[in-house]
């Protein structure tokens, strides 16, 4: 504790204490809630006094949090500091600018769950008006020190605080609970594509084996001649065809009640179905074909001679595990398959086995 700190911390009796602030301050804090009357005087015997003026700070970032704070009057605001190229020894106004976390005001507690965990603070606390605070232990005592006195005390002590941590994750975990809609919908976001409201390719890296059953029907579809319409119509004509392909793979899955409508890459999109054999996989991809040749063409450009773009695609589907046993290695397999017919062929429906090498 530095000494301009030290000489705002004021060392008051128990008595003193017991009649200016009432011990009922002390006791209405989760770490003293249990304690009974003598333990609790014990405390007061221990704590001790600030005078916070304005501007100046209780605690700092990377300080050891081994006190806490009842806030008698005054506000104190909590913040942190993000430095823009500035090393944490050298961050100044100018290089760094504050983020609030919290104000507290009269009767709030702070820093309790710090000094809980014996925690290092990643913020700095300072007065935003002048303040009074109350804290324990006071400047010329640690909790190990009170250790050696109360045994027993500090040892109810540290039961509180192991109290006090068990119930606030109970309360974030109900938190949690009590908004998992807002909690699955942070989850979809992370794996949408933005600009079809597809599934992105990440989602199968990331949470398709928890998804995954006995089998399932891998089913990718690339627009053929895709190149030629962005590149005499533009890219917006290109992310509108884009997002009519993605209307009818969701259709698809609602129709089916199930399966995930995926992008894996620019113009490569496809449907992945639980529990479905061979016979439904190329169902589904005869349906998505018909679907895709039913989009309305895009008219020519008479006076730039470009033609009417009439859409077709070419499908490559495969059943895990049936047609490979490593799911990782079949889908890469039948991405690659898609891509070389699509290139060499097109507006063709195929069916990708790995013990063939390709398609059948």
């Amino acid at each position: 504790m530095n000494s301009e700190y030290t000489r705002l911390f004021y060392h008051y009796s128990y008595n003193k204490l017991m009649t200016e602030f009432d011990l009922s301050l002390l006791q209405k804090t989760e770490l003293f809630s249990r304690l009974n009357q003598n333990e609790v005087k014990f405390v007061a015997s221990h704590t001790g006094l600030i005078n916070l003026p304005k501007g100046k700070l209780l605690f700092s970032a990377g300080e050891k949090a081994v006190r806490f704070y009842i806030l008698i009057t005054g506000k104190i605001r909590v913040y942190q500091k993000i430095g823009i190229g500035a090393s944490k020894e050298t961050l100044t106004a100018i290089a760094a600018r504050e983020e609030e976390m919290a104000s507290f005001t009269s009767g709030d507690t702070i820093g309790d769950f710090d000094f809980a965990r014996g925690a290092v603070y990643d913020a700095y606390a300072e007065a935003d008006t002048n303040s009074q605070l109350i804290v324990f232990p006071d400047s010329n005592q640690t909790l190990d020190s009170l250790a050696k006195e109360e045994p027993e005390i500090v040892c109810n002590i540290l039961i509180n605080a192991i109290i006090m941590m068990t119930a606030r994750i109970k309360a974030t975990n109900k938190l949690l609970l009590n908004n998992m809609s807002w909690v699955q919908d942070l989850h979809r976001r992370a794996y949408e594509d933005a600009g079809t409201g597809l599934w992105k390719q990440t989602l199968i890296a990331d949470e398709i084996k928890c998804l995954l059953k006995k089998q399932a029907a891998i089913i990718m579809l690339k627009p053929d001649r895709f190149k030629i319409l962005v590149d005499s119509r533009g890219h917006s004509a290109g992310d509108e065809a884009m997002i009519k392909i993605a209307l009818i793979l969701k259709n698809i899955c609602r129709q089916a009640g199930n399966g995930w409508a995926l992008r894996f890459k620019s113009n490569e999109v496809g449907l992945i179905f639980n529990n479905y054999d061979a016979l439904q996989a190329e169902l589904i991809a005869k349906q998505l074909a018909e679907e895709i040749s039913c989009l309305d063409e895009v008219p020519a450009v008479e006076e730039s001679n470009i033609e009417a773009f009439h859409f077709t695609a070419t499908i490559s589907w495969c059943i895990w595990p049936f047609d490979g046993s490593q799911w990782d290695s079949l889908f890469q397999g039948n991405y690659a398959n898609l891509l070389e017919t699509c290139k060499n062929k097109g507006n063709i429906i195929i069916h990708y086995s790995q013990a063939d090498n390709g398609a059948i």
